[in-house]
């Protein structure tokens, strides 16, 4: 691996929080950049420089972009953590703009951007990277996809651009965190503000531990440019995991039914074991199972 300078949006994210370290671990110079001073501080305190900005302030940007000189940026901007689907659209759609046009206008070649592995058109099988996304689906999901489709085109615009199809995160600062949004989902809080699908039927996920998405960040910086599912070897139906899911985290599981949603199918993950990386966390099964969540 060559080491690198790094620029990481979304440095405080699940995600993030995992990948500063790893990355400098692997010997690369890091600058993780955050919104508040207090995640500035919390990356600095992980040993990485630090620097406060606004993904939409496009000048404020392009001064950090100018300043720190990446080799590569990595893309790891949403706003989950709030259950915001609207705003993690908008960062998906201005925020990779601002990202990629201060990107080129510094002169960097190469980005990683957290993409998902649900966009995929409807499909009984598990989709690998050629099959097309759901454009043209039913709100709210056709924003989503839309908001997908215009991170991974902006992104594209870079000479490397890796998109990382992750499947449904979980582990420590997830929605499927013990006492998180899920949690309190099942167990019947009116006020639990969810983007998940949380039914016990036939419709099928594929999951990645966060820890595993952070480790195929790293890998990802010298892998080609194109989309790659990150996901677990094992899709799963609502009516096999839920229970699971609840049992460890001590809520009731929802009732099982013979339903399904037409547009839920799993991922495969060959082309990311075809370049060299493997999960730690094996399948949701062993991973819920063992309360490493």
């Amino acid at each position: 691996m060559i080491l690198m300078r790094i620029l990481v949006a979304g440095a405080t994210g699940a995600v993030g929080r995992l990948l500063v370290p790893l990355l400098l671990d692997a010997g690369h110079h890091v600058t993780g950049l955050s919104r508040t001073p207090t995640g500035a501080e919390r990356v600095r305190r992980q040993g990485a420089s630090a620097v406060q900005a606004d993904v939409f302030d496009a000048d404020r940007l392009l001064q950090v972009m100018t300043e720190s000189a990446p080799d590569a940026v990595i893309h790891q901007l949403t706003a989950l953590s709030d259950a915001d689907g609207e705003a993690t659209n908008r960062l998906r759609r201005e925020g990779t703009r601002n990202l990629v046009d201060a990107a080129r206008a510094a002169g960097v070649r190469k980005i990683v951007a957290q993409s998902i592995s649900w966009a995929y058109a409807p499909g009984e099988t598990p989709a690998d990277e050629t099959v097309p996304l759901d454009i043209g689906a039913a709100q709210p999901r056709g924003g989503m996809v839309d908001g997908i489709q215009a991170l991974e085109e902006t992104a594209a615009q870079l000479e490397t651009a890796v998109a990382l199809r992750y499947g449904i995160l979980y582990g420590p600062g997830t929605w499927y965190a013990p006492g998180g949004a899920v949690a309190a989902a099942l167990a019947g809080d009116p006020t639990a503000r969810l983007l998940a699908y949380l039914e016990a039927d036939r419709s099928v996920t594929s999951f990645v531990h966060v820890a595993d998405a952070a480790r195929a960040t790293v890998h990802a910086l010298d892998w080609p440019s194109g989309p790659v599912n990150i996901v677990d070897d094992e899709p799963a139906q609502g009516r096999q995991w839920l229970p699971v899911l609840s049992e460890v985290l001590g809520v009731p599981a929802p009732e099982a039914t013979s339903g399904r949603q037409n547009w839920a199918r799993g991922a495969s993950n060959a082309v990311a074991r075809s370049r060299g990386w493997q999960l730690e966390h094996e399948t949701w099964r062993h991973g819920f199972a063992a309360q490493d969540v």
